[in-house]
């Protein structure tokens, strides 16, 4: 197989991955189903899929509605009946946190004939970010940082942000009693808790103020002062808890996954096996340090290399961790994929691509990269050092340098990390 063809064939896969949850699809039959309420329809959401799901939703169903939803910024759509905020991600900002209020306001003083439609993507929890009382936003933006540094996987993270909040961990939901309450959910995390997907804002929680306390305590992570006085009150009982699970509040709440990356991921194969190859399908909810994912993958290929007689692909899905050590650009998917190219060695049969279905992989409006097999040769002759650029978290620099980075712009969906590797016999 050609360089070209087996890198548009990777391209091919994640496309398809990502039409498969694209909103206007995987909405439509939702949308068809739903009856009207005799009372108002309210329609609220966050997270980078937010803006098409609440544009979805207007293009398809036929009443009156109304609402806000809070996107990354490069993420909105254009609504006329829904008001859509774009806002900062992954750090929260003022307008996240204005647009967290605004909303929380809009579904207070209901009644049992209003409908509450609720439209939860990855990046709600950095999106809607309105403090608990006696917290800044500063306070939560230098949480928020120290959790992105630290390693620290997707649940644990979430755990600490519902009990700094005023509005995830169920509480959104509570506030909007006594209307029904419609959550549509596109999953971005491991296994599909909807208490973890943008930190469960309408779903009962789990995760103690005592289990938040212990994630910063694992990670060694020093909160401002505010932040470990609210913790501790909480744990000892004189802050109320996230609503729990049989919370007779939550009792008209009901939540429907309408996308996930299991979904995603299968649509990849099916692709993968028109084209006339072999899959090897790892699960959608892998986890750990990104590199060490990335090494042992590459191991896997090589191993296949020496025993398929047709080309093959690998694929998986999750979110891996990166524990940032060294000064670079970051980002989880290009950190597995540096480390996978580097474990492969130049093996003339393989070539991988990893990327976040959001678009984003960390800060950087870039989704992933691809690697060949002369990938390591190429950046030697430029003069750097692969391992080296991998041990300073630098992914990004390292592909950018060779063209080899993953540009989508805004994918207005998010179902997780998509990461695909072609062994070519």
């Amino acid at each position: 197989m050609k360089d070209a063809d087996a890198r548009a064939l990777l391209r091919d896969l994640f496309d398809a991955a990502l039409a498969a949850a694209r909103p206007a699809t995987c909405l439509a039959p939702y949308i068809d189903k739903l009856r009207p309420p005799k009372g108002r329809t309210i329609v609220i959401g966050a997270g980078k899929a937010s803006a098409a799901m609440a544009r979805a939703v207007e293009d398809r169903w036929r009443h009156p509605i109304e609402g806000l939803v809070v996107t990354r910024y490069g993420y909105g759509e254009t609504c006329k009946q829904i008001e859509i905020v774009e806002a900062a991600h992954p750090v929260p900002d003022e307008k996240g946190r204005a647009a967290a209020g605004r909303m929380l306001d809009k579904i207070k003083g209901l009644s049992v004939d209003d409908l509450v439609l609720c439209l939860i993507s990855g990046g709600a929890s950095a999106l809607l970010a309105l403090p608990a009382p006696g917290l800044t936003l500063e306070d939560k933006q230098e949480v928020n940082r120290a959790l992105l540094k630290s390693g620290a996987n997707i649940v644990e993270m979430n755990t600490v942000r519902k009990h700094l909040s005023a509005i995830k961990g169920g509480r959104l939901a509570v506030a909007a009693q006594p209307a029904r309450v419609l959550s549509w959910l596109i999953s971005d995390v491991p296994n599909d808790d909807p208490g973890v997907i943008g930190s469960g804002p309408t779903v009962p929680d789990r995760s103690t103020f005592a289990d938040a306390l212990a994630v910063l305590a694992k990670y060694k992570i020093d909160p401002p002062a505010a932040v470990r006085a609210h913790l501790e009150a909480g744990a000892a009982g004189k802050i109320e808890e996230t609503p729990k699970p049989g919370d007779p509040r939550l009792a008209r709440v009901e939540t429907i996954m309408v996308a996930t990356p299991k979904r995603s991921l299968e649509a990849a194969a099916d692709l993968a096996r028109r084209r006339g190859c072999d899959v090897v399908m790892l699960g959608d909810n892998l986890e750990g340090e990104a590199r060490d994912l990335g090494a042992a993958h590459a191991r896997q290929a090589l191993n296949l290399a020496k025993t398929q007689d047709k080309p093959t692909v690998i694929l998986s899905g999750g979110e891996t961790t990166v524990t940032v050590r060294g000064k670079g650009r970051g980002g989880r998917n290009v950190e597995y994929l540096l480390s996978e190219a580097i474990a492969a060695d130049g093996a003339q049969q393989i070539w991988g691509l990893a990327a976040d279905t959001d678009g984003v992989d960390g800060a950087e409006d870039i989704a992933g990269a691809v690697f060949a097999p002369d990938t390591l040769a190429r950046a030697r002759a430029k003069g750097r050092d692969p391992k080296a650029m991998l041990d300073d978290n630098d992914g990004h620099s390292f592909f950018e340098l060779l063209g080899d980075s993953l540009v989508t712009g805004p994918t207005r969906t998010n179902v997780n990390d998509f990461r695909a590797t072609l062994v070519v016999p």
